[in-house]
């Protein structure tokens, strides 16, 4: 399988194209990276050197693979972060120039706009440039919960809330929806955390233990898209893609607290090299439940 990855990337650590590239191969795809901003480290530092990277070059890298006549090879189009309004145009230009050199490549668009905490941490018109252009495009598309609301207006704040927004997902295009993160009120014992996935005729939640993640952890979304996507390629079913995807990345982010603590490192890096195995021998396993007959 190959993959187009256009998304930003960091030097120092975990986060967009540094978050998934890797996985991406791990998991035995060939990965073409476009990078839309090159960072020193990821934001969540409070300070970073580093720049957004011009549309123009990320259109041309793109036609550059088109006169290689590659792109007839490439099996999905991948995107996160944006960084500018003009990315998102050359994005879309890229998506269909793949799909025309192979009608069958799957565009899977991270909407990365923000967080609970957070909030918002994108320009102001990414949100929309999102909803309005991108999505429409999208075949699968993996939102926290945090966008998942502001993509949809809708509150989630239980599960019959999720599933409404979720829908309201699929009616913008989208025939695959990823919720990377879904946490409901906090119940007595050890606190959940879960995730979300809908092809509209079938509905799963798949949950794990939360990790005391304290501040968070910089590049667990793109992890999380990059690993779901590559299993969906592969199985072509998205329960089993739903299951190994969440199998891996918990062992991976428990392996990455378990050294960071030992460490005493603050903030908390995804420690994909050294728990590289998780990706395809978990040490844990988790089964996905179906919610709808």
């Amino acid at each position: 399988m190959a993959v187009l990855s256009i998304q930003s990337h960091v030097v120092y650590g975990y986060a967009g194209n540094s978050a998934a590239v890797f996985p991406l191969q791990r998991l035995g795809n060939e990965v073409w990276a476009v990078n839309t901003v090159e960072f020193s480290n990821h934001t969540g530092y409070g300070s970073w050197r580093g720049q957004a990277l011009d549309a123009g070059l990320i259109q041309d890298l793109v036609t550059g693979l088109k006169e290689r006549g590659v792109l007839n090879r490439c099996n999905a189009v991948l995107s996160g972060y944006l960084g500018s309004a003009a990315v998102s145009k050359a994005i879309l230009e890229a998506v269909k120039m793949v799909k025309k050199e192979n009608p069958g490549a799957l565009y899977c668009c991270d909407p990365v706009m923000g967080d609970v905490g957070r909030g918002i941490y994108v320009k102001p018109d990414i949100p929309d440039i999102i909803k309005n252009e991108l999505i429409p495009h999208a075949d699968i598309i993996c939102p926290n919960q945090f966008e998942l609301e502001v993509l949809t207006g809708i509150e989630v704040n239980g599960i019959d809330t999720a599933i409404e927004a979720i829908f309201a997902i699929h009616k913008a295009g989208p025939s695959i929806v990823l919720v990377t993160s879904f946490k409901e009120g906090e119940k007595a014992g050890s606190p959940t955390l879960s995730m979300l996935a809908s092809n509209k005729n079938e509905l799963y939640r798949i949950t794990t233990p939360e990790l005391p993640l304290g501040g968070g952890v910089a590049g667990t979304g793109d992890l999380t898209t990059s690993a779901f996507l590559s299993w969906y390629l592969q199985t072509k079913d998205m329960e089993k893609a739903l299951n190994l995807c969440t199998s891996g990345v918990y062992g991976i982010i428990d392996k990455s607290c378990n050294i960071a603590y030992n460490k005493r490192e603050s903030p908390i890096e995804l420690k994909i090299i050294e728990a590289q195995e998780e990706l395809c021998s978990p040490t844990y396993t988790y089964k996905a439940v179906k919610l709808n007959d």
